[in-house]
């Protein structure tokens, strides 16, 4: 579903968007305008079965970079919004900020950041909506080789460990494909998500200040503590 007409929205109706499985998003970052999209066949990443190429695995152990969450939601949507090797253009406009700003402000919206050690500086994050036990990933982004799937990685040891049931990618792309995701009908996606709707996950399972430990990360993934 899609509605190119200018829809004036509140966090409020963000948050009863998610859980009617529709997202804003805009054409491009000088466009004020927003309109709805509710995808025929919906991306997601499956909690268990998440699936990690062995070079990654040895990035992501050896604890190259290091990973904190809910700590500079603005650098990571300014990363995100920068311009991509296949287009200058970007979704992300001044109103997608300000919405999903206040939704970090209130809780429901978090970010996963990668930083380089020697100097560190940002390389790397996402961020996405969690609700209930339901988590909606919205971007990520990269300047260092690798820094977006550690995010990544990262993101889904900790939504396995606090009890999430869904993990949302909207759409299937080659990059998330290598881990895993699969696209399902969108009536098979929205009983998924009334069900991930029905619990409640704990985001903060983990510490964000960047002392979980890659191999504490893998061990989640594969059914350890």
């Amino acid at each position: 579903m899609q509605d190119g007409a200018r829809i004036d929205i509140t966090p409020e109706i963000l948050l009863k968007a998610y859980a009617a499985g529709i997202f804003p998003m805009a054409e491009d970052a000088d466009d004020p305008t927003l309109y709805w999209v509710e995808p025929r066949a919906r991306g997601i990443l499956p909690l268990d079965g998440f699936r990690v190429p062995r070079r990654l695995a040895r990035t992501v152990r050896s604890d190259q970079f290091e990973v904190c969450c809910d700590t500079d939601f603005d650098a990571v949507i300014d990363g995100c919004a920068g311009p991509r090797r296949d287009s200058e253009r970007t979704w992300i406009n001044e109103r997608i900020r300000e919405l999903y700003g206040a939704l970090f402000d209130r809780g429901y919206v978090h970010t996963v950041e990668v930083f380089s050690r020697e100097p560190r500086r940002l390389v790397g994050g996402l961020y996405g909506v969690s609700l209930g036990a339901a988590f909606f990933g919205e971007s990520m982004f990269h300047s260092a080789r690798d820094a977006s799937k550690v995010a990544l990685v990262h993101l889904m040891a900790r939504l396995r460990t606090g009890g999430y049931r869904l993990a949302d990618t909207q759409f299937v792309t080659d990059h998330l494909s290598q881990f895993g995701a699969e696209e399902i009908p969108r009536h098979a996606y929205k009983r998924r998500l009334a069900a991930a709707l029905e619990d409640e996950a704990d985001w903060g399972v983990w510490p964000g200040d960047g002392s979980v430990t890659g191999e504490q990360v893998l061990l989640a993934l594969t059914g350890g503590e």
